[in-house]
């Protein structure tokens, strides 16, 4: 007689989950602690009019309304993806099942850390499609996830919820990054370093997570991975 998944997987495929959606889902709602970090590098530096303007106490600083107008702008267009793909993206998943839509949002989301990794202030228009795949993956991921909460029948809404808080809770990746680049870690290496995270998403995708879809209610001996 074939043999179900045992609660050691289960436990992992929960586990690894809310990593996964702690640490990448929503960073992108982290976005002004990553806005301290990108102005520090000079991106969008161009955008500062040279001509100063005189603050109440005397002192000349260069107007950098324009600067401000770019990085609220990436901002918008990614949260912005991130909502209105929402649809599409839940068609894939339900159309394709859940290994060819977390292949979309893992090339997704790599995409997007390379790009920012190898952005530069003179090349910060990369963060525009950056952000926007960024988003793009980071929902994909957390609607293949959300399905877990099917694996433990009367606990599956606590543990939908787990998943919804850690989404929001992802936005604190934008702000270690802060913390890292003020001690002296570069923006590149940060981001190749979330870029080579994506091995980490494809083993999980293979081995913790089905090639379709988790049923509900679960039915005996149900195996995946």
């Amino acid at each position: 007689m074939a043999r179900g998944a045992g609660r050691a997987k289960k436990l992992g495929t929960l586990f690894s989950g809310l990593l996964e959606c702690g640490a990448f889902c929503g960073i992108i709602f982290g976005w002004a602690s990553l806005v301290y970090v990108l102005k520090s590098l000079g991106y969008f530096g161009q955008w500062c009019e040279s001509s100063a303007i005189l603050n109440p106490n005397g002192t000349l600083y260069p107007d950098c309304s324009g600067q401000d107008e770019q990085f609220s702008l990436v901002f918008t267009i990614g949260s912005f993806m991130n909502n209105f793909m929402t649809l599409p993206m839940g068609y894939v998943f339900d159309r394709f099942g859940t290994a060819v839509a977390r292949l979309i949002a893992i090339s997704l989301y790599t995409g997007g850390t390379l790009l920012v990794a190898f952005s530069t202030p003179d090349l910060a228009v990369l963060l525009f499609p950056a952000m926007s795949m960024l988003s793009v993956g980071g929902i994909l991921l957390i609607l293949t996830n959300m399905q877990v909460g099917n694996l433990f029948g009367k606990y599956r809404s606590i543990i939908i919820t787990l998943y919804n808080g850690a989404f929001d809770s992802s936005s604190a990746i934008f702000l270690i990054i802060k913390v890292l680049h003020e001690h002296g870690l570069s923006l590149r290496a940060m981001f190749f370093f979330m870029a080579a995270c994506s091995a980490w998403h494809l083993l999980r995708t293979i081995f913790l997570m089905p090639r379709m879809h988790i049923p509900y209610p679960l039915p005996p001996a149900y195996n995946y991975g």
